[in-house]
């Protein structure tokens, strides 16, 4: 029965960052991001590359180096025509060549370090940023991926960090070399001639137009392309990760109907970006070469009247399409600076996101030896709200109280969604309670550090997770330095050890992809394995048992009733049969508990435990 007068209780708490901003939608997110300025997001990255100064150092060296010898040639080309052909002399000839040649050689040993040195700093950035991203994510509470896809966020460590990738090892480099090239450029101009340089100045004020019109149009389309590649990306996910039940009711169809339109939006948004990009450098390009022409066209004229030399218009000419051609790749690269820039700003909104459970600035140390006293005090939860829901979700436990103590066993039973899972997340302090306490040996969980916390928990859930590794990986998870000895010996007792040696095919044969090609109840014993090798004061089994039959389960409750002697153990089961020998039993109703006691006594009680009962043992 529903109890209708549960108390309301408040929203969870947490900062509202990025999940509010899923739960409003992407295009608020998106118009934060087209308010703010055009290439501020990478200024995150500075961080990152302090942390290698030698390869920045060596990477500004050579991006220098590799300038100057570029801008050197059009110097000698001067010597070549001035003090060469103009003399018809072939030793000053064959000097001005040699000159070019050995400029040539150190533009190329320059370029090459420049490359080297920027490549492998920027591939040191994002791996750095990939693994404070991916350790970020890790330290997040499950409330987070309640509003947000997991698909969503992967793609912001791979598509949005590959964008980065190719801004800090390619598109700053060049829009750094071009930087250098345009100022050293127009100052070996201005040296040359004056007169043309002034000219030459009048074009960069309407190459500045197409950059500053479109550059933020890019950026906001770019912002929009990555949203829908991401989009795309958490629909694969999605249906990759539910293949068997996709394929078990044929919705294959709809399935690549799903993903297909999300790919094509996809393509719709990034043709939009490539279309105003391409206009951009077009006109860009344009008006610089077409000034470039039009200053020609006056130096030829200095030429003729004897107020230039061959060679200063020779050098000058190189020296203007150095220049040009920086300020054409200028216009290119602003593209790619804004579209990083939009990946950085996706990918920083999710480090900025604040893990809803995180260790307090001093926290309580746990009693050493925990002995394992696990109370719920008027605890009160309900989960976040889900994305696009319009109704906050209903109480998923309410003034839930009960103590386990050392070396008891407690059952909890009721029916689906009465709230039993949710209480062995808020023991493991997956969530917090938003009225309440859990406590372990009387200290509260919210002052401990969440790591220390859950070392005293060891967990079985009725659908265990496993990782593509070994059958030993898998168990080893359970606890850092488990030797073989002590994993193989967790294996035996889980029953497990049978099917690890002859159906995989030894302790350090794969699972396979999670463990998808072993059967249910042999992913149970694997994880039944793990708990036991994590020998942890606290044991919670959900549903422990339900995948195996009944002479493995036989057998599993002989290794359980050794590991639970002494232990603080609650136990979640369907099954009836399971929990008949608890010290104590609680019945669940609709997030509270309505009954308490052994098995005998609540049968005689008549209540929704002898309900329970009467069906599956009949009478």
């Amino acid at each position: 029965m529903t109890d209708t007068t549960a108390p309301h209780l408040p929203p969870a708490t947490g900062r509202p960052g990025l999940g509010a901003q899923f739960a409003a939608g992407v295009d608020a997110e998106r118009a934060k991001r087209a308010r703010s300025s055009d290439i501020a997001p990478l200024v995150r990255l500075l961080p990152y590359l302090a942390r290698r100064r030698a390869d920045l150092a060596l990477a500004g060296l050579f991006l220098v180096l590799a300038a100057a010898a570029t801008l050197a040639l059009p110097a000698a080309a001067r010597q070549l025509v001035d003090g060469g052909f103009a003399t018809a002399q072939a030793t000053a000839v064959n000097r001005g060549f040699a000159v070019l040649v050995a400029v040539a050689v150190l533009m190329a040993v320059f370029s090459a370090s420049r490359f080297y040195f920027v490549t492998k700093l920027g591939e040191r950035v994002v791996a750095d940023l990939k693994t404070d991203f991916h350790a970020h994510l890790t330290r997040l509470s499950p409330a987070f991926y309640a509003r947000v896809r997991v698909g969503e966020a992967l793609s912001r460590l791979t598509v949005d960090a590959t964008l980065i990738d190719t801004v800090v090892s390619s598109s700053a480099s060049i829009a750094i070399r071009n930087v250098l090239m345009l100022t050293g450029g127009l100052a070996m101009m201005m040296a040359t001639s004056a007169w043309l340089t002034g000219l030459t100045l009048l074009i960069i004020p309407a190459v500045l137009v197409p950059i500053l019109t479109f550059g933020r149009r890019v950026r906001t389309l770019s912002a929009t392309a990555q949203d829908r590649v991401a989009e795309a990306g958490a629909e694969a996910g999605e249906t990759l990760d539910a293949l068997q039940t996709v394929q078990a009711f044929g919705r294959e169809p709809e399935a690549r109907a799903r993903f297909a339109g999300a790919v094509e939006a996809s393509f719709a948004a990034a043709l939009a970006r490539v279309r105003a990009r391409a206009l951009m450098t077009a006109l860009a390009i344009t008006i610089v070469f077409g000034g470039i022409v039009l200053v020609l066209w006056e130096g030829a004229r200095s030429v003729m009247g004897g107020t230039m030399t061959p060679g200063e218009l020779t050098q000058f000419v190189l020296l203007a399409m150095l220049t040009g051609s920086g300020a054409g790749a200028l216009a290119e690269v602003w593209g790619d600076l804004q579209k990083a820039a939009g990946a950085s700003a996706r990918l920083f909104e999710i480090m900025d996101e604040t893990p809803e459970i995180a260790a307090p600035a001093s926290p309580v140390v746990l009693p050493s030896p925990v002995r394992g006293t696990l109370a719920f005090e008027h605890v009160s939860f309900r989960y976040p709200e889900i994305e696009g829901s319009t109704a906050p979700p209903p109480p998923a436990v309410t003034d839930v109280s009960f103590t386990v103590q050392p070396g008891e066993t407690v059952a909890i039973v009721g029916p689906s969604g009465a709230g039993k899972s949710t209480l062995f997340k808020l023991a493991l302090r997956l969530f917090d309670p938003q009225t309440g306490q859990v406590r372990l040996d009387g200290v509260d969980a919210r002052d401990v550090d969440p790591a220390a916390w859950r070392d005293a928990f060891a967990w079985v859930s009725q659908s265990p997770d496993l990782f593509t590794a070994s059958a030993a990986d898998n168990i080893a998870w359970g606890r850092t330095g488990a030797t073989r000895a002590e994993i193989e010996a967790a294996a035996r007792r889980a029953e497990a050890e049978p099917f690890i040696l002859s159906r995989l095919g030894g302790w350090d044969s794969p699972v396979g992809d999670r463990g998808r090609a072993l059967s249910g109840g042999e992913r149970q014993r694997l994880a039944i394995a793990r708990a036991l090798v994590r020998a942890a004061p606290v044991l919670l089994l959900d549903e422990a048992t339900s995948a195996l039959d009944a002479e493995n389960e036989r057998l599993v409750q002989k290794a359980f009733d050794e590991v639970m002697h002494g232990r603080t153990t609650l136990v979640i089961a369907h099954r009836l049969a399971t929990v008949q020998r608890a010290d104590r039993i609680l019945v669940m109703e609709d997030g509270r508990i309505v009954e308490e006691g052994r098995h005998d006594t609540l049968v005689a009680q008549g209540g929704l435990y002898a309900h329970l009962a009467r069906l599956q043992f009949g009478g």
